[in-house]
């Protein structure tokens, strides 16, 4: 089982619902939380419905332990908090899973911001962060605004990024993605994923999708596919080549159909299609 907490939209594909299909496909029983309720996301500029407070996430995550299930829980997926309070309660839930399952995997999705759009969390979030999730997490993956702002300094070159792996390493991060790399060294009209495990470091490339408008949710639907294919395994390489595979699939999928929200649903995500554009080169 995996506990994903993290926003939910009514419409749309982004946080839970872009998380949820994609890894009950891959095989994983998923106990979705969600963090928010929204009409759709953000991205739209106008949007209904409500963050949930810390006290109704406790209760919820109280009630799913309370039917006895949580020994199965392989681990915890999060992502947009909408309070820090709410992590508060996601790291708690974290330390007590691994009082009975010490290996439980934790990824975390630090939502903070973009290139472009700055901070878009509320104040605390950031700092809750920095301070104290990532010191709790197994795999992070910031994209490049989160992860310069949680290292503390810039990230131009392959040679930063080494850097900020080795910060985040010993804060005892065991995988650290940046999950839109940008580089003047760089093509600019490819996609870019960096990733550390601390042993290698990798690089991965898809073509850009052109988009009038690009559809939110591909970080949510990155750190899914990393999760899922990452416990199928813990094969770090493989799970990273069949997660931009999926990516660079969907992306194109819905750069065809020409839509706004992401074409998650009705994919095979054991049996993606293959794409000999995809390349991943140790750096």
């Amino acid at each position: 089982m995996i506990l994903s907490i993290q926003s939910h939209v009514a419409y749309g594909y982004v946080g839970n619902k872009a998380a949820c299909f994609p890894l009950q496909s891959l095989g994983y029983d998923v106990c979705p939380v969600n963090t928010v309720q929204f009409s759709n996301h953000t991205g739209y500029g106008k949007w209904q419905g409500e963050i949930f407070s810390a006290n109704h996430i406790e209760q919820v995550i109280h009630g799913i332990k309370n039917l006895g299930v949580m020994d199965s829980c392989k681990a915890v997926l999060s992502g947009y908090l909408g309070d820090s309070s709410i992590g508060e309660i996601i790291l708690l839930t974290v330390q007590q899973l691994r009082q009975n399952n010490p290996k439980l995997i934790y990824l975390c999705d630090p939502v903070i911001g973009d290139v472009g759009r700055g901070v878009f969390v509320k104040e605390g979030i950031a700092d809750f962060f920095k301070n104290y999730a990532l010191s709790n997490a197994t795999i992070i993956t910031p994209n490049h605004f989160e992860a310069e702002l949680l290292c503390g300094f810039p990230i131009n070159t392959i040679e930063d990024a080494k850097a900020a792996s080795a910060h985040f390493h010993k804060l005892g991060i065991k995988i650290f993605i940046i999950t839109s790399f940008r580089s003047p060294d760089l093509p600019a009209d490819k996609m870019h994923v960096f990733l550390s495990d601390g042993a290698q470091c990798l690089l991965g490339q898809t073509p850009l999708v052109d988009f009038s408008i690009y559809p939110n949710g591909t970080g949510d639907l990155f750190s899914a596919l990393m999760l899922g294919h990452y416990l199928s395994s813990f094969d770090v390489e493989s799970a990273f080549k069949n997660t931009l595979q999926s990516i660079y699939y969907v992306i194109q999928s819905t750069g065809k159909m020409n839509k706004r929200e992401l074409d998650v649903i009705g994919h095979d995500y054991k049996n993606i299609g293959y794409s000999s554009s995809i390349f991943v080169e140790t750096v």
